[in-house]
């Protein structure tokens, strides 16, 4: 990666750079040993040529192509969606071609302050959550977590919260099912230390139903109210949530070996400079947790098309590799059966930002994933089961991907973003900036400033910076901002009719 003043290259086979600031049209810029007059304006983050691209033939970014010209672009045209278009289509057939990764193992000698649950789970908070099993009482849930949130936050509780959600009735097959593994690995999440699980008594999802999919569980940490069987469910509600808070206050933090923290990796309201400070940020991270024996996971299915092929070459054998090709072709197959294109994408704001096609935005976002092996692939609603990089199957959609990784099991979520976004899920949601405009802009909102990456900051020391201040959060000794302002909440993947 090349930064000279105003713009940068990403790789020296790229045929374009990104522009570092707003150029006017006229402006001139250096480019090897070369000056080059801008035809038309071009806002930082976007593309501008830096060699002549015939019609036809591939825009090169991040050293892959990221679509190809419509018409002939000089050096110095702006490049974007009125002359790129998309070189992606329908399924593809992979051959499996793996690439030897070279990744050593640290020594497990960091520690952060977590709480250890009776079965041995890792939690990075101490809070109380109700989870109800259709979306009819979710009004009934929440008076119940904010009265007993009010009664009872502090002393060792980090909070009661109620996340409301649509489903649980008039659902049907794997569209139920679905809501049912999203729910059920909720009430399993470590993070919190005990659950109020409620159900209305006549949904689909009604609770000895939805107990056949939680499986095990503790007495002592999970109770469940049926609404209709008792008299005054918020009376009942609160009596619960009395044994529950004395259950969670037996909890305390104590050191716990680093290699037990999961962390899920996603980006959103993406911008020309994703794919250069805030992915990489993450990568970097996710390979030193991984060297340290902990877990990573990266979902949107959507947003590796075009760039799949770059993960498929590090799964750690052949079965893992088929299962990349199922969940790719299988997401693609969702999009052909809704006679939808699998390029519809990037958002309005994206392409705002400076990214043009969907090539362009997952070959950025892979470099959340780092360097590491892939050593495995879940389904929708599925959860963790291996150390390293994971892979989950998941739409882009921000609010379904953060609750889908923390269903996975992952203690903290980390979110890039270049345009921003206020919301966050039921664990710590991480904001990183991609550019430092917004950093300073949205102080409620973003957490940490990837920004600096292209203002002459090291990576290696931005790197050590980030990963101590996720240290810390997982500690407790700092909080996202999602967690001081509220922003909390699920949502569920919908597939299939309504009854």
């Amino acid at each position: 990666m090349t930064a000279v003043a105003d713009y940068l290259q990403v790789h020296t086979k790229d045929n374009v750079v990104v522009a570092l600031k707003n150029y006017a049209s006229g402006a001139r810029i250096s480019f090897s040993k070369e000056e080059i007059l801008l035809k038309q304006s071009v806002e930082t983050g976007h593309k501008i040529a830096v060699r002549p691209i015939k019609r036809g033939e591939n825009v090169v970014k991040y050293g892959y192509p990221i679509g190809q010209a419509t018409e002939d672009i000089a050096v110095g045209d702006w490049v974007h969606t009125h002359n790129v278009q998309t070189n992606l289509s329908g399924t593809l057939t992979y051959e499996y071609k793996p690439k030897k990764v070279e990744f050593g193992q640290k020594q497990t000698d960091r520690t952060f302050q977590g709480y250890v649950r009776a079965n041995g789970d890792i939690g990075i908070r101490n809070e109380i959550w109700v989870i109800n099993t259709v979306g009819c009482i979710n009004k009934t849930c929440e008076t119940i977590a904010k009265t007993a949130n009010d009664l009872y936050r502090g002393e060792n509780i980090d909070g009661i919260y109620h996340y409301p959600h649509l489903f649980g009735c008039s659902q049907l097959g794997d569209d139920l099912h679905h809501t049912q593994k999203i729910l059920s690995n909720l009430v399993h999440h470590p993070n919190a230390a005990a659950i109020l699980v409620m159900g209305l008594g006549c949904e689909n999802n009604y609770i000895d139903f939805f107990k056949e999919v939680l499986g095990d569980y503790d007495e002592n940490r999970v109770q469940f109210i049926e609404v209709q069987k008792v008299d005054d469910e918020i009376e009942e509600g609160l009596e619960a949530m009395e044994e529950l808070v004395a259950y969670a206050k037996s909890f305390k933090r104590q050191p716990v070996s680093i290699s037990k923290l999961k962390v899920g990796l996603k980006c959103g309201g993406s911008d020309g400079f994703s794919g250069i400070t805030g992915n990489p940020l993450l990568g970097a991270f996710s390979d030193r947790l991984i060297a340290y024996g902990g877990s990573t996971v990266l979902t949107e299915t959507p947003e590796l098309f075009g760039a799949e092929q770059i993960l498929m070459e590090r799964a750690k054998d052949e079965q893992v590799f088929q299962k990349v090709v199922d969940m790719v072709n299988g997401f693609k197959e969702y999009f052909l059966k809704h006679d939808q294109n699998v390029y519809e994408n990037p958002s309005p704001g994206n392409k705002k930002g400076g990214i043009t096609t969907l090539e362009e935005k997952s070959l950025g976002n892979v470099q959340k994933g780092g360097f590491a092996p892939v050593v495995d692939v879940l389904d929708y609603g599925g959860r963790m089961k291996e150390s390293g990089l994971t892979l989950l199957e998941g739409p882009g959609n921000d609010l379904v991907s953060v609750t889908a990784l923390a269903a996975s099991g992952a203690h903290i979520v980390l979110f890039t973003t270049g345009r921003g976004t206020p919301f966050g899920g039921p664990v710590p949601t991480v904001k990183i900036s991609t550019n430092t405009a917004l950093y300073e802009k949205k102080k409620r909102w973003i957490d940490f400033n990837a920004g600096q990456l292209v203002e002459g900051k090291d990576k290696e020391e931005l790197t050590d910076e980030f990963f101590n201040y996720i240290i810390k959060l997982a500690s407790g000794e700092v909080k996202a901002n999602n967690e001081k302002y509220g922003f909390k909440e699920i949502s569920i993947f919908k597939d299939g009719v309504i009854l």
